[in-house]
């Protein structure tokens, strides 16, 4: 394996595992909804949950704008981006693809899962942003350093399709 192959591979599998555990936390710690086991409550308590989701796929966009404003960048049509915007839109970009991903996963996570364990929407909702914010920083440090992030996020997504499955046909 080339070094930057084990750089990725080792940063995917922390990520995957800083995720895993923060999650078993977060939904032990977090309380448990006090709301009717009904399901316009249980959506409504997982919209809640999205808009944290969605939070640094605003930043990101805004840190975007705000970059462009301030440089030769603003016509876009100019191709004028520094590496940090260009790195930037791809980080939107692909926190977009995944926020539309989490989005359907966690309503329906929020429909399937028992009501005395439904504050998981919101632990999941809280690892996302901060694999988010990782995938990002480490992205700028060195694109090799975007995977424990990126793993993070791809393995909550999956985790949570996989266990709305399990249930829907279990």
């Amino acid at each position: 394996m080339r070094r930057e192959q084990w750089i990725v591979a080792v940063g995917a599998a922390s990520g995957i595992a800083i995720m895993a555990a923060s999650l078993w936390i977060l939904t032990r710690l977090l309380p448990q909804p006090l709301i009717a086991d009904v399901v316009a409550e249980r959506l409504a308590y997982a919209v809640k949950a999205n808009i944290i989701g969605v939070l640094p796929l605003f930043v990101m966009l805004a840190a975007i704008g705000n970059a462009r404003f301030l440089s030769d960048a603003i016509d876009p049509t100019r191709r004028a981006e520094s590496g940090s915007m260009e790195i930037d839109g791809r980080v939107a970009d692909n926190t977009l693809q995944q926020n539309f991903v989490f989005t359907v996963a966690s309503l329906a996570l929020s429909t399937v899962v028992p009501v005395q364990r439904l504050q998981v929407v919101w632990a999941c909702a809280i690892v996302f942003v901060v694999a988010r914010v990782a995938f990002w920083f480490g992205y700028r440090i060195n694109p090799l350093y975007r995977a424990p992030g990126m793993a993070a996020t791809a393995y909550l997504n999956l985790g949570i399709i996989v266990y709305v499955i399990y249930r829907l046909i279990g």
